[in-house]
């Protein structure tokens, strides 16, 4: 039997069925004209907020200006640090150099791959202003106990790659302080282009972040402080905002298809282990290999898909240099990031494109 082609990532499967009523909600924005802020917006920040059980929503231009904006809103600038991980994108690192503050970073669980929060508590220091877990790969970080571990320290939620994962009965995005969404095209919640939100139970900080993103601008014409050009378009807020209404569907099939990859996977690969209690929503699949591009080199041979995310940890990156100790290591992280290959996964994927996958895996 012929193996089935089988791509990174499939967004036509996932819009086709949805085609003719974004059409629609695109033609209604530009018949009217209401391109920037306006209703279209504040509707799709109410249901994303909601979604999220948070009180309030921001609408941003991408997912790092959502975590510059809200490290700003904390309060976060010079002379502060903000605690990360560095096995993640480099926004989230990037968002914490923005702000004005230093990254200091913790390394990770080396089960969960994500924040090991006795390793947080061994970092904080009078001057850390902030803790900015990462629910990676769409997996939750251990928000709780990060937050027990910092006492009143604020934890922004890097829920990027989280929409929808939740810890017990909660979403990510309601588990710390406030929280930091992107909508790019690929992730489980994508926009037509760039986007972002921030997402928070405190209304002094969603007050702060709304006048950030808009120069400032409290009243009309009135700008209290230095803001940003950091809206997010309202072309994109009703593209969202259809979308939004599948994404629980959407994250059930990934994990069916998560599923799949674990039981014919497991003990032969390393993967992520879920914190117990977590729903995960898998943006990403990730596993760690010995030779990851000679694999990649196999799966493409094979007209398979896959990715590296991301194989060169944050404090390795030549844009930190000078901004990060040359002499720091975080063996975990570093041993995972030279690993790392990400397979295929969407909702769309059918058990026999996994067995595919597999076949050239095992």
């Amino acid at each position: 039997m012929t193996r089935p082609t089988v791509p990174f990532l499939d967004l036509k499967a996932q819009i086709a069925p949805l085609r003719a009523e974004i059409d629609a909600a695109i033609a209604d924005v530009v018949d009217n004209t209401a391109f920037v802020l306006g209703e279209r917006l504040a509707r799709f920040e109410r249901a994303f907020a909601d979604y999220c059980g948070a009180a309030h929503c921001v609408g941003v231009d991408s997912g790092t200006q959502a975590l510059h904006l809200a490290l700003r809103a904390l309060g976060v600038g010079p002379g502060d640090e903000v605690i990360t991980v560095p096995n993640t994108f480099i926004a989230t690192v990037e968002a914490i150099v923005h702000a004005g503050a230093t990254p200091v970073f913790v390394d990770v669980d080396p089960e969960t791959w994500l924040m090991d929060p006795q390793r947080v508590a061994d970092a904080v220091t009078p001057r850390t202003r902030a803790v900015v877990p990462v629910h990676l790969f769409g997996h939750v970080a251990p928000v709780d106990a990060i937050r027990e571990a910092v006492g009143d320290i604020p934890v922004l939620e890097d829920a990027c790659q989280a929409h929808g994962a939740r810890l017990g009965d909660r979403r990510a995005g309601s588990l710390g302080d406030i929280a930091a969404f992107s909508f790019y095209p690929g992730k489980n919640l994508g926009a037509f282009g760039d986007g972002g939100a921030v997402v928070t139970g405190d209304a002094a900080l969603a007050d702060r972040i709304r006048r950030l993103r808009h120069h400032g601008q409290g009243a009309k014409n009135i700008h209290d402080e230095i803001g940003f050009t950091g809206r997010l378009d309202a072309l994109q807020a009703v593209v969202l905002e259809i979308k939004l209404r599948h994404l629980d569907d959407w994250n059930a099939r990934r994990r069916r298809v998560a599923g799949w990859y674990r039981e014919r996977l497991a003990g032969k690969v390393e993967m992520p282990v879920p914190l117990p209690g977590t729903e995960p929503v898998h943006h990403l699949f990730p596993i760690r290999h010995d030779d990851p591009e000679g694999l990649i080199a196999r799966l493409d041979e094979a007209g398979i898909g896959a990715g590296r995310h991301y194989p060169v940890p944050c404090h390795r990156q030549p844009a930190l240099r000078g901004i990060v100790p040359p002499d720091v290591a975080f063996p975990v992280a570093e041993r995972l990031c030279a690993g790392i290959v990400t397979l295929p996964i969407f909702a769309e994927m059918t058990q026999e494109m996994v067995d595919a996958v597999c076949g050239v895996l095992l």
